[in-house]
């Protein structure tokens, strides 16, 4: 329970930027969803699902969504997947 006027803000902020969060963390997986079923089921399509994918880690780690380490070892495993598949 909140004491203070700064106190009750601080609940209304936080809890906005925990659904801007999970909103665009939501975001993220799914690109990343698509990209998996592109790759098992449309290798043509694959690349351009990967690079929409990148952009989205991108800008995820950009924002502080993810660390930016995470967000490269995502990529690589990602693209990884994708040589792979060649």
């Amino acid at each position: 329970m909140a004491n203070s006027r700064s106190a009750e803000k601080r609940i209304r902020v936080n809890e906005l930027k925990r659904a801007r969060n999970a909103s665009q963390r939501s975001a993220l997986r799914t690109t990343i969803k698509r990209y998996e079923a592109a790759l098992a089921n449309d290798p043509a399509n694959a690349p351009a699902h990967l690079q929409k994918a990148i952009k989205a880690l991108d800008k995820a780690a950009a924002k502080g969504l993810i660390h930016k380490n995470a967000a490269a070892r995502k990529k690589s495993r990602l693209t990884r997947r994708l040589a792979q598949q060649a």
